[in-house]
């Protein structure tokens, strides 16, 4: 099993940027993938950033490419998403979600092990 615990949602104002930590615990060395996924109510979730854990090749849905930023620290079994330039679109549930396969995936129902979720709401 692995555990994931989120940190860093919050309110900001349009424009502003805030960055999110996800850190896991009990078996992670059974992780190939984490990343985070974000839902608004009545939608699906959907794929934001993953980074493969080893060797860090990093995936981006389009519409956060170029302002957001997936990294990892090893060391501290650490996810961070760093937002920037956000807009009221990005408010959601950012959920962050490890998957044990081999090959990326940008379905959610290909990640094994989810944490709670953490709240972002940007403001106008």
């Amino acid at each position: 099993q692995v555990q994931l615990v989120e940190s860093g949602g919050g309110l900001v104002q349009a424009g502003g940027s805030l960055r999110l930590s996800c850190t896991a615990s009990g078996r992670t060395f059974s992780s190939n993938f984490m990343g985070w996924f974000r839902q608004t109510p009545g939608k699906e979730r959907e794929f934001v950033a993953i980074i493969r854990w080893s060797g860090g090749n990093t995936y981006y849905a389009d519409s956060v490419k170029g302002r957001f930023t997936i990294s990892r620290d090893s060391a501290k079994n650490t996810v961070y998403l760093e937002m920037n330039s956000l807009e009221p679109e990005d408010t959601a549930v950012y959920y962050c979600a490890a998957r044990q396969g081999y090959t990326m995936a940008y379905r959610a129902g290909a990640y094994n092990y989810w944490g709670q979720g953490t709240q972002l709401t940007v403001s106008s």
